[in-house]
């Protein structure tokens, strides 16, 4: 998945938008290399941020607040690491993208960037990425050095694997683990049931993503969840967001923290209810408007959260009793200065 835009154009079927900020205000050496890193389709972005704000939020301690500091770093971080991992899919599926109608115009298959370029343009991604990860804690940093490996692995899913949407949920949900180890030092329950819910989250939604290039994606021989579930497709979407809701509402139960979190999640489940009744399975444009709208689903759950955390009596913790990996309990770290950034290594 490529969690970009999707637009009809004079060119066919096409993932490159024009008229965009991009256009209008980058020189036109620099447009092709914002477009590869995809700085002008933020969905995949936000989809990418989410997790990671989820868990800073539940983090939280009780009667407070996020860090909104925090919380801002870890936008800024990713922005640098969507983009990378974007690059990353690109240079490996440069041949793949010339016989995909959407994708044949990318800059690379376009002639726009070469390979060379591409891995050049990387090396600075990967290096401001590095730069931000050596800001975090040692357990981050262990789960930060964890992840290149699903960032590099991912790409490759696609041709050897059914399930790549599977392998996407584990790379793209990162942020849940490091958001809370950001926060607390410790890789708690509550964190590994958010990411469990993610990786469901993303299943469902990329699976609707990948129906968009189902007919191209058969001929070139490219597997996804969409040619794998194929009439069924809504049927298994609907299962995985039950299972996303249901994990999300365990996360939030195992804090101690009652029903004034989990009653506004409801809001959610609602918002995720409504997407699979209404979405038209064959239809491409529908698909991608489906997807794209997952954002509110993130808006969503993280006001609920954060509403949540921010009513509890301070005497209850967040985390509180629940073993955790680390070597700090539930104390809180050091506040982040002004000039640490929060690494997101994923893509």
């Amino acid at each position: 998945m490529s969690a970009s835009s999707t637009t009809d154009t004079a060119t066919g079927h096409t993932d490159i938008r024009t008229g965009t900020w991009v256009d209008r205000v980058l020189p036109a050496g620099l447009r092709p290399y914002a477009r590869l890193a995809r700085l002008d389709r933020p969905i995949g972005t936000w989809l990418l941020l989410f997790p990671g704000w989820w868990a800073i939020a539940l983090a939280a301690p009780a009667g407070q607040w996020p860090d909104w500091w925090l919380m801002a770093l870890f936008a800024v971080g990713a922005v640098v690491m969507r983009g990378a991992g974007c690059t990353v899919n690109d240079i490996l599926d440069r041949k793949l993208d010339a016989k995909v109608e959407r994708t044949r115009v990318r800059p690379i298959p376009a002639g726009e960037v070469t390979v060379f370029q591409a891995l050049g343009f990387l090396g600075l991604q990967l290096f401001l990425g590095l730069l931000v990860l050596l800001q975090l804690n040692f357990l981050s940093i262990l789960l930060g050095v964890a992840s290149l490996v699903l960032v590099f692995s991912y790409p490759l899913m696609k041709r050897i694997t059914w399930w790549p949407q599977a392998f996407l949920g584990l790379t793209f949900n990162w942020g849940a683990l490091m958001g809370w180890t950001a926060v607390k030092g410790t890789l708690d329950a509550p964190a590994l049931l958010l990411y469990a819910g993610c990786i469901l989250w993303t299943l469902g939604y990329d699976t609707i993503y990948a129906h968009q290039d189902k007919e191209d994606d058969a001929r070139v021989g490219i597997k996804s969840t969409a040619l794998l579930f194929g009439a069924k497709s809504k049927r298994w979407v609907a299962g995985f967001y039950a299972g996303a809701f249901a994990l999300w509402l365990a996360a939030l139960s195992s804090l101690g923290q009652g029903w004034v979190l989990a009653v506004p999640l409801l809001a959610t489940g609602g918002l995720l209810w409504v997407q699979v009744r209404g979405w038209q399975v064959d239809d491409p444009a529908d698909s991608l408007a489906t997807f794209k709208a997952s954002r509110f689903v993130g808006w969503a759950l993280l006001v609920a959260i954060m509403a949540g955390v921010a009513s509890q009596p301070a005497a209850l913790s967040a985390g509180g009793g629940i073993p955790g990996i680390g070597g700090n309990g539930n104390r809180m770290p050091a506040p982040v200065g002004p000039l640490q950034l929060v690494a997101y290594p994923i893509r």
